[in-house]
């Protein structure tokens, strides 16, 4: 792609680095930005700026957050002996919208992926254990997406958990195999939650 302006190709070259963005893409964006008048495109880079200069993670449960402590994680009329362990901040999103969940969550901020170099070290699952050991959370809900990768996490996570008085189950294969949380329908996503079954039973079932 020839580029009549330096300027031009350093834009959409840094464009192009977002998730799902080609360089087509990143040069139409780029060419929509200039085209709009120059406080509009002042106050896209005013709000990342201060997105990545002010954002926080939940002390206690590593989601993105304004505060120390998230509005989920603070808030009393949530179930708080129920947690639900997700890969992302999206994943929390897509249960919230729901509406048929009330417990509390865990980010992991990934899954095991030993082909990408993400190992269990890279994860949150150090403090997720803590949690458990001390004894107030009773039912931890895997919400992991249906793929190899996930269903590692799971397991992993559920070795690291053995013999201790926690009830596990995952979410209901209403979710299709391969499928990731955010893309699924409001419904079949609640649907899956609220039918949520034991995880060995989910074992015996692979």
């Amino acid at each position: 792609m020839e580029f009549s302006s330096k300027l031009l190709e350093n834009a959409v070259y840094e464009m192009s680095q977002l998730p799902g963005i080609g360089k087509r893409t990143a040069l139409r964006l780029v060419l929509h930005l200039l085209r709009q008048p120059a406080d509009q495109t002042a106050h896209l880079v005013s709000a990342l700026g201060i997105l990545r200069a002010e954002i926080k993670f939940c002390k206690k449960c590593h989601n993105i957050s304004d505060v120390a402590v998230c509005e989920i994680c603070s808030n009393p009329n949530r179930v708080q002996d129920t947690v639900c362990v997700v890969e992302d901040v999206r994943d929390v999103m897509a249960i919230e919208n729901t509406g048929q969940y009330r417990g509390l969550y865990h980010v992991l901020g990934g899954k095991i992926s030993p082909l990408d170099g993400v190992g269990p070290q890279d994860l949150h699952i150090e403090t997720l254990v803590e949690k458990v050991k001390l004894g107030t959370v009773k039912e931890l809900i895997f919400a992991l997406s249906a793929t190899m990768e996930g269903d590692t996490t799971n397991f992993y996570i559920y070795k690291q958990l053995e013999g201790m008085s926690i009830k596990i189950a995952t979410i209901a294969r209403g979710i299709g195999v391969n499928d990731e949380l955010e893309y699924a329908d409001e419904v079949t996503l609640g649907r899956s939650i609220v039918n949520r079954i034991p995880f060995e039973n989910a074992l015996k079932n692979s």
